[in-house]
C-alpha cells in the first residue's frame, strides 16, 4: 500500500492517524438505503459489538435459507475486499441506529461515497470515525461509470488535498475542519476537545471572574438538592431496625 494507507481494519480500530484511504469500491447505487437495510433489527439484540459484519445488509446479501446471493456486490469476487461504497443518494436515511455504522466499519468499509446521507446517520459515522463523502449526483455517477469500466475498482481518498481519484476520475469535496482533525490527527470526538483543554480551562477561569455569582447559584441549587437527598435518604430508613 502507498504511504500513509491505513488498512480498513486499522482504521476501523480508531486511534491511527488517517490522510489517506485507498483499496476496492463496490457501487451500491440504490436511492434511500435506510439503517434498518444496513443492519437489521435482529442484530441489534447483543450486548457489545461484536459481530455486526454478519448483520450488514443480511436481507440483500443472503436469501431466505441463509445462502450468499450470487447478484449482491459485496459476494462478487471484484468487490468482495472493498474498503469504499459509492452509495446511492441519502444513504443511512431512517432511525438512529449507530449498530450500522459499527457493522460496516467491521466488515472492513473505512469510507462511503454518496451525493447526501441522513443526517443521524452522518454524526454517528463520523463520531465513530467512518468517514463520508459527499459529491454532486453526477459526479457520483460518473465514479460508478469510471469504476465500471476499470481493470480494478480502486479509488483514493486523500484527506489533505480533499480528493477523490480513480482510474478516468477525479473529484474534490469539502469536509468541516475539525472532523478533518479528527482524521488526521486519530482522533474521537472526545480527543479532540482535549486538546483544546487548556482553552476550555481559561475560559472557565474567566468566565468565574467576570460572573461569579452563577458559580453561587449552581453551588448553593447543588447543596440544596444534595441535603434533599440526604432527607430523602433518612425518611426511606425511617421504622426499618430489627
Amino acid at each position: 500500500m502507498p504511504e500513509h494507507t491505513v488498512s480498513p481494519h486499522h482504521a476501523c480500530a480508531g486511534g491511527a492517524a488517517l490522510t489517506v484511504i485507498e483499496g476496492v469500491a463496490a457501487p451500491l447505487p440504490l436511492p434511500n438505503l435506510d439503517t434498518d437495510q444496513i443492519m437489521p433489527k435482529q442484530f441489534l439484540r447483543i450486548i457489545d459489538k461484536s459481530g455486526l459484519d454478519r448483520g450488514l445488509f443480511h436481507d440483500m446479501r443472503f436469501d431466505e435459507h441463509g445462502a450468499p446471493r450470487a447478484d449482491f456486490v459485496l459476494n462478487q469476487p471484484r468487490y468482495r475486499q472493498a474498503s469504499v461504497l459509492v452509495a446511492g443518494p441519502n444513504f443511512g436515511c431512517g432511525s438512529s441506529r449507530e449498530h450500522a455504522v459499527w457493522g460496516l466499519q467491521q466488515a472492513g468499509i473505512a469510507a462511503v461515497i454518496a451525493s447526501g446521507f441522513g443526517e443521524i446517520f452522518y454524526s454517528n459515522a463520523f463520531n465513530n470515525r467512518l468517514l463520508l463523502v459527499m459529491l454532486p449526483q453526477a459526479e457520483v455517477e460518473q465514479l460508478l461509470q469510471a469504476l465500471q469500466s476499470a481493470e480494478s475498482p480502486r479509488v483514493r481518498i486523500d484527506l489533505d488535498d480533499l480528493s477523490v481519484r480513480a482510474p478516468g476520475f477525479a473529484a474534490g469535496f469539502t469536509l468541516a475542519a475539525r472532523q478533518r482533525e479528527m482524521f488526521r490527527r486519530g482522533l474521537d470526538m472526545i480527543g479532540l476537545t482535549l486538546t483544546q483543554a487548556e482553552a476550555i480551562a481559561g475560559f472557565a477561569r474567566r468566565h468565574h471572574a467576570h460572573s461569579p455569582w452563577l458559580y453561587d447559584v449552581a453551588a448553593a441549587t447543588m447543596a440544596r438538592l444534595r441535603a434533599q437527598a440526604d432527607g430523602q435518604g433518612r425518611h426511606t430508613g425511617e421504622g426499618t431496625d430489627v
